[in-house]
């Protein structure tokens, strides 16, 4: 493959599941980005015998650069795929700033709608936003497994940009998964947000795994009143949330009729959800097992927040916030027993 972009002028931060693969299979395919990571150890891997990526995309062993810091990258950077935690993105964000060439691209890899925060900081016409499809796993230092399919969905977040810039970064991770573009981004980050704002959030409450949690035909209720609650704010902000889950769930007409078999098909597919992934595990409970806080800002907090700014109510999803607070701070244990409470009685 022949391409345009040096070496010095591509950069992914953060060397988790995500950018880790992102990484280490852009690479593979003949591009040539820095890796910045602050764990030596990882840094050491990856320039030394290679990130080892296994699973569903064979297994590889790959060498790359890789530095600990931004400050380490040289200057004038073109393109930067961040793929940091939404809660360390912003911070991050901050610190490339001088690395950056004055029409430098910044492309989100984050969960929830980071995107915002992150144009507040480098400007709305930089900003690339991104939906990921797929799914990862570390098993280890600089060690990380492809667990499940799926594709990168791009769009500028300034919507007078231009769309043909989005063209080389589109190539770039089209060596990682098939990636499309499309000119409603936010309609797919907001897509994502629900389902991550339900089984997330949820998740890190109950401390099950989703096939636990979605038996429990009172929390599948629950699902459902925090995705009514997020399509409601949708609308007030004029957002046309398109279909997730590889086009199966159409949330317009998921959510629509109030009748007892239009009930049960919503209960059925929910529980059909919870059998098929029932082995997963809330990414945000295994931060919070690892000392870290979970991204509830990003999730159902930015819900939330554009709720009282538009005046809709969302008792299910402000009440989730709540508890993931208590319990990151330590005022809440994790337990099933939390969605007793009788904060959830309105449903």
């Amino acid at each position: 493959m022949t391409n345009h972009i040096t070496t010095s002028k591509v950069a992914v931060i953060g060397a988790g599941a995500i950018g880790g693969v992102t990484a280490a299979l852009m690479k593979k395919a003949g591009w040539d980005p820095i890796l910045v990571c602050r764990h030596q150890e990882i840094v050491d891997r990856a320039t030394g015998g290679g990130l080892h990526v296994s699973g569903l995309k064979g297994d590889h062993r790959i060498a790359l650069k890789a530095v600990r810091t931004a400050d380490d990258l040289p200057d004038d950077i073109e393109i930067v795929f961040l793929a940091t935690k939404a809660n360390d993105c912003v911070a991050a964000a901050r610190t490339l700033m001088p690395r950056l060439k004055t029409d430098a691209l910044l492309v989100s890899l984050q969960n929830g709608v980071a995107e915002e925060a992150l144009a507040r900081v480098v400007g709305p016409d930089r900003i690339v936003g991104c939906v990921v499809g797929w799914g990862a796993t570390q098993t280890g230092p600089g060690s990380i497994e492809v667990t499940s399919p799926g594709e990168f969905v791009i769009g500028n977040w300034d919507q007078g940009a231009d769309a043909g810039r989005l063209m080389p970064i589109q190539a770039m991770l089209e060596a990682v998964q098939p990636t499309r573009t499309t000119a409603n981004i936010i309609g797919h980050l907001y897509a994502k947000l629900i389902i991550n704002a339900c089984i997330n959030s949820l998740g890190v409450i109950a401390g099950v795994t989703l096939g636990r949690l979605l038996a429990e035909k009172r929390i599948r209720r629950l699902f459902i009143e925090m995705m009514r609650e997020a399509m409601a704010v949708a609308d007030a902000m004029g957002i046309r949330v398109e279909p997730a889950a590889g086009g199966r769930l159409n949330f317009y007409r998921f959510l629509e009729g109030q009748g007892k078999i239009r009930q049960f098909k919503r209960d059925l597919f929910i529980r059909m959800i919870g059998f098929k992934y029932r082995r997963i595990k809330s990414s945000s409970l295994q931060s919070l097992e690892r000392g870290r806080p979970t991204e509830i800002d990003f999730l159902n907090g930015y819900i939330c927040d554009k709720a009282r700014v538009h005046g809709v109510p969302v008792p299910a999803n402000d009440a989730v916030v709540a508890m993931v607070h208590q319990i990151q701070d330590g005022s809440r244990s994790i337990g099933a027993a939390n969605l007793d409470d009788p904060v959830f009685d309105h449903r």
